[in-house]
């Protein structure tokens, strides 16, 4: 009896050891894909959490560039606050200078009169004709003259009548390459502008210009030049001084407050 017990035992030892060898032979051959399994199940289980911790540290990152949009927008606007007040003070300024200019004139008994201008269409512009020169519709037959000076809106000067004919005449402006014309410089530096020396401001072509300047005249971008007379009719403005220590004169150069490829129409003072 006990002898067919220990026979049984053997044999359900044996059938364990026997599925358990073929079992580990099994994962051992099959390992690849069992272990691809538990991958794609860890993988199926973890993913939630990867995605909502991408999605965190995405809103994160994108919290902090709105941050530093911000801090950037908000340096800019106060640059822009701090040239429109320059602008300002330098508007002030120069309405203060002007009606201190009407005052004098009205006390000597020099007040402007009614300047008499003709408008005229311009046919041809620089990009069009040789130069920076301009062809207007009209000429002789109203009144036009060589000399007469040509303005944009009605009060910046932009060249003189070269060539008239009955109804056409041709403008040289100031700016053409080699004109040149004597100017005044105002300038924001206390007492340089109560010098009025005169330059000599010449044409670079495109509405710019250069002056040669002694090294002692201190200008600064955004100064203007006037033409000379009981108007100061702004005729350039500086945008850039060029200097060495070396040299005893210093260069300035110049833009012209109006574009000319932008207008349509100026005004002939007759």
């Amino acid at each position: 009896m006990s002898y067919l017990l220990d026979k049984k035992e053997k044999r359900k030892r044996f059938l364990r050891i026997t599925i358990g060898v073929i079992t580990f032979l099994i994962l051992f051959y099959f390992r690849s894909g069992i272990f691809g399994g538990f991958s794609s199940v860890s993988q199926g289980f973890f993913r939630p959490v990867l995605v909502l911790g991408n999605g965190v540290g995405g809103r994160f990152k994108n919290l902090g560039a709105y941050f530093a949009w911000k801090n950037s927008l908000s340096l800019q606007n106060e640059s822009l606050q701090s040239q429109l007040k320059d602008e300002e003070t330098r508007i002030l300024n120069y309405n203060a200078v002007l009606a201190e200019n009407e005052s004098l004139k009205e006390t000597l008994g020099r007040m402007n009169t009614e300047k008499s201008l003709v408008l005229a269409a311009i046919l041809s512009k620089p990009n069009q004709s040789p130069h920076d020169t301009l062809v207007l519709d009209v000429g002789t037959a109203r009144g036009i003259k060589a000399r007469d000076m040509v303005f944009a809106f009605g009060n910046i000067p932009m060249g003189r009548i070269a060539e008239v004919y009955e109804n056409s005449s041709k403008v040289i402006l100031f700016s053409n390459a080699g004109e040149k014309t004597q100017a005044i410089v105002t300038t924001a530096t206390a007492g340089q502008a109560d010098k009025n020396i005169f330059f000599e401001l010449v044409g670079r072509g495109g509405g710019n210009f250069e002056m040669i300047l002694p090294r002692d005249i201190t200008l600064q971008k955004g100064d203007l030049v006037t033409i000379p007379g009981i108007n100061p009719y702004t005729l350039a403005v500086v945008e850039t001084v060029i200097s060495d220590p070396r040299d005893p004169f210093t260069k300035a150069l110049l833009s012209s407050p109006v574009n000319v490829q932008e207008l349509k129409f100026v005004e002939v003072e007759i």
